[in-house]
């Protein structure tokens, strides 16, 4: 499995090794002990969530406030998604900034998301279903929602006609609404690593 980190600061994708053969293929997704080798992260999943979506659907940005604070490492598992991740996270040097990925079920690609790290997708085709495995469970009312369109984020979705949104999402407020309320994690560089 390859694990790369993006331009954001602890965002990593993980590419597994496919493995194909007359009867299909078969792909390790997450294994805990390379992803905290390869980033000096522990993970530990406490909950697993799936959405379905009907394409062309927009979903995000959303992350969770601290405490509980929430790490996701999500996949497509079926159909294909533009997924993206934005950094929230106030003093960070990529704050505001985003990097996004394809993802779908042959390429068995997946993204860790960070803490304090927002995430969307946009699905590219009809009855995509996307898996979370999180770091913590929910909480009623620790959610924060981004608006998905905001100019400042000025995200290249790519969709060719408006998408399908909730009216959460539609009406959620900008990264600038939510730095002034005081809702965003603050950036914490990563320790340094000391090699053995």
């Amino acid at each position: 499995m390859h694990i790369a980190e993006l331009d954001i600061p602890g965002v990593f994708v993980v590419t597994p090794e496919l493995r194909k053969d007359e009867r299909g293929s078969f792909f390790e997704g997450m294994r805990a002990d390379e992803f905290e080798s390869a980033t000096g992260r522990r993970f530990v999943p406490l909950q697993i969530n799936y959405s379905v979506s009907q394409n062309n659907t927009l979903r995000g940005i959303h992350s969770v406030t601290s405490p509980p604070g929430q790490a996701k490492y999500v996949t497509c598992v079926r159909g294909r998604l533009r997924d993206f991740v934005v950094d929230l996270r106030p003093g960070s040097p990529t704050f505001g900034k985003s990097a996004s990925n394809v993802l779908d079920p042959e390429s068995g690609r997946s993204v860790f998301v960070p803490e304090g790290v927002g995430h969307g997708f946009l699905s590219l085709a009809d009855d995509s279903c996307i898996s979370y495995v999180l770091s913590s469970v929910y909480v009623p009312g620790t959610q924060i929602d981004i608006d998905p369109l905001d100019p400042d984020l000025a995200l290249p979705w790519g969709w060719t006609t408006p998408p399908l949104m909730s009216q959460k999402d539609a009406n959620a407020m900008s990264l600038r609404q939510a730095e002034a309320a005081g809702l965003l994690l603050p950036y914490h560089a990563p320790a340094a690593r000391i090699s053995a």
